[in-house]
Formats: C-alpha cells, structure tokens, sequence
C-alpha cells in the first residue's frame, strides 16, 4: 500500500509537525503517520517502513492522518498537535464527538451531477470543512452524464462566487488531472461526500490501478451503495497522501459554530444590519435577512438550511457539554470514593 514513501515529506510531513520536536525528540523519536485504523489497532508509516500498533487504554485518542512519536521499540511516546481535524457527533443517539480525519490540507467535497445532488448536503460538508481549517475544493462528479453540468457549477457558485468548483469524470484520466494544482509532495487531501459519487473510483484513477473497491449506483434513486468501509490513508504517485472515507449520509455537526458562519458568509453579513442583534431571522420587524429574500438577493432555500443547522450545532454542542461536565462530576465521585474507601480500610 504505502511503496511509494521514501520520505516524510511524501508522508505529509510539514514544518507545522516539526516545530513540536524538542531536540532531543529530533535525535531519538521516529515521526509516524497513522495511515489505517481498526478497532484494537492501528497502522502507521515512517520512512523505514509500515507496521501495526496494538491500541492500550493509556493512548490518547487517534484518527487516520494523526502523527505521533514513536521510540526504538515502536512504543507510542507522544501525540503531536493536529493542524487541521475533522470530527462529527457520532452516528445514532450517542453523545458522543468522533474524530474523522486529521491533518488534511484539502478536502474534496464530491457530489454527483443526478438527482442525488443536494445543496443542503453540499452545505453541511462545507461547514465541517470549513471549520476543520481545511481547504474545501467542490467536485462535481459524472459530468460525462450530465448534459448540463454547466448548470451544476453555477448552483455551487451561487452559494459563494470564490469557491473552487471542478466538474470531472472520476473514470477519465485526463479529467482528473484537473486536481493536480493540489496533488503534491508533502500534502493530504480527503475525499468526502455520500455514498456512490465516485470517491473510490477518482482514488483509483489517480491511482492508476484497480486499488479501491467501487460499485455502481441504485437504478431507482441514484443513491450510492458503500464500498469504502473504513478510513484509510493511500500515497500518490505524484507525492502527497489522499484519504478515502466511507460514504456518510448522516454527518451530524458539533462545535462547528466557526464553520457554519463561514459556509453561510452572506447571511452572517446581512445579518449584521439587522434591527435587533438577537434577531431570528424568523419574521422580526427591521430583519435585514428577510428584507435580502423579499429582494431575491438570498435564496429562502439557503436561510432554512442556515437555521437548521444552527440550531442542531447548538444542541448537539450543548448535549455533549452536559455529557462532558455529567462524566467530569461521575470521575469526581469514583475518585472520592476509592479514597474514602482507602481510609476506612482496616478499621
């Protein structure tokens, strides 16, 4: 998987990791990149080659694109700073926040040009890339089956003029040379997006190679079926690192308040020129951001999704700081206990 990597830049090695090595470190650790994740363990890559490393409950928590510092003896020494992260409130009902990725410097949001593509959709992965501090580049997948795919790009456009659209066939060589300005030595990109938009099909081409497991989409609905089933980091040929993620439908967003105001820049504008600075949104008197919909300047469309999101952010992020402060009090208890226990002992 990783034969290419002669070096840690290919790794994604950056200035950012090397500034956290004191000299000693320098001297003696092994910088590593975790490149696979599994449940009791995970695998990483250095320069001398890649191995697995059992997970204890003393490790700190890990995700695909993490670089640590190993000693002689590949024990783990140290988790080094993420420059960039991604992370969601975990799926189903769990109050829980899982980490996805670290360490990405471009993320490419795919959406396929059919009736599975969606706005709202394409919103919510800009707000968690934007807040991770990754560079969002918009991919519009399967332009060899659409007949207006122009009309695709001019709706992402329209959510915001400066963003970095590219209309592409995951299958063709040629078309996905498109991405080569953000394919090099030293970076990582992420591929993000639902199921069957083509992530594992464009990894492939880049690839040059069968590597990924790919499958079409459902005839009835356009949906895609999973292919990739766990989070893995691939070495290109052209340098650099690039991530495939399992398609995820269900991307419920925490402490993404940063992300949302970004994604939603214009409404955050208007908004400031609103009567009230509690100002809902919702009917107000003096509501700049209504007054923009009654222009047609910003899409009813938009707002909704605005407001939705907004509102899961805030409870999400307000169920899992209850969580938090609720396990906090918990550990505060077992340990009084134990030492209430200690002083009782042999009476």
């Amino acid at each position: 998987m990783m034969s290419q990597i002669s070096s840690l830049a290919n790794l994604g090695w950056q200035a950012f990791f090397q500034q956290q090595l004191s000299l000693d470190e320098w001297d003696e650790a092994i910088p590593a990149r975790v490149v696979e994740q599994f449940k009791s363990e995970i695998t990483v890559a250095t320069e001398s080659g890649v191995f697995n490393i059992p997970l204890l409950a003393t490790m700190p928590e890990m995700v695909v694109g993490d670089w640590l510092l190993l000693d002689k003896q590949q024990h783990v020494l140290r988790l080094l700073d993420r420059k960039t992260f991604f992370s969601r409130k975990a799926a189903g009902t769990k109050l829980k926040r899982q980490l996805i990725s670290a360490n990405v410097d471009t993320a490419f949001i795919m959406s396929s040009m059919n009736d599975d593509f969606n706005l709202n959709r394409i919103e919510r992965f800009l707000a968690l890339v934007n807040e991770s501090g990754a560079e969002p580049v918009v991919l519009l997948s399967k332009s060899d089956l659409s007949e207006t795919p122009q009309s695709f790009v001019e709706q992402i456009h329209a959510l915001d003029p400066f963003l970095v659209v590219e209309a592409i066939n995951c299958l063709d060589r040629e078309s996905a040379n498109k991405l080569t300005p953000w394919i090099k030595p030293g970076t990582t990109i992420a591929v993000l997006g639902s199921s069957g938009v083509g992530k594992s099909t464009l990894i492939n081409t880049l690839l040059g190679e069968q590597r990924q497991s790919t499958s079409g989409i459902r005839e009835d609905d356009d949906k895609g079926r999973h292919t990739t089933t766990r989070r893995s980091l691939i070495s290109l040929d052209a340098g650099g690192m690039i991530l495939d993620t399992p398609g995820m439908r269900e991307i419920q967003i925490v402490d993404c308040k940063d992300g949302i105001a970004t994604t939603f820049a214009d409404i955050e504008a208007y908004a400031e020129h609103c009567k009230f600075s509690d100002c809902q949104h919702q009917g107000e008197p003096g509501c700049a951001v209504q007054r923009a919909i009654a222009s047609g300047d910003l899409d009813q469309r938009r707002l909704t999704n605005y407001l939705k999101l907004r509102r899961e952010e805030e409870f999400n992020s307000a169920s899992l700081a209850e969580r938090r402060s609720s396990d906090k009090a918990l550990g505060k208890y077992y340990k009084q206990t134990l030492v209430d226990a200690q002083k009782l002992k042999g009476r």
